[in-house]
């Protein structure tokens, strides 16, 4: 009887675990499914036309965080190629 109540009991907590680790990857997923910028054809398309992508996302990029990455970038050192 204590075997069999056990094994429910066991079962029963295995379930509940899967369902449960199932449901926070969904939410994980909901979560940062939404934060990842779509760009398709259309989009590009669109940026070809009007110069502009508007987005939905919560937080816009900072515009001063990319011109200091874009200047760090330019004034980097290039090795010159070498002669064959």
């Amino acid at each position: 009887m204590l075997s069999f109540t056990a094994a429910v009991l066991m079962g029963f907590l295995v379930t509940l675990m899967a369902v449960s680790g199932i449901r926070l990857r969904q939410r994980i997923l909901r979560r940062h499914g939404r934060r990842v910028p779509r760009v398709d054809d259309a989009a590009l398309q669109r940026i070809l036309e009007e110069g502009v992508l508007t987005s939905d996302e919560d937080a816009p990029l900072d515009q001063g965080e990319i011109d200091d990455a874009e200047r760090r970038f330019w004034s980097e050192r290039w090795d010159e190629p070498e002669e064959l």
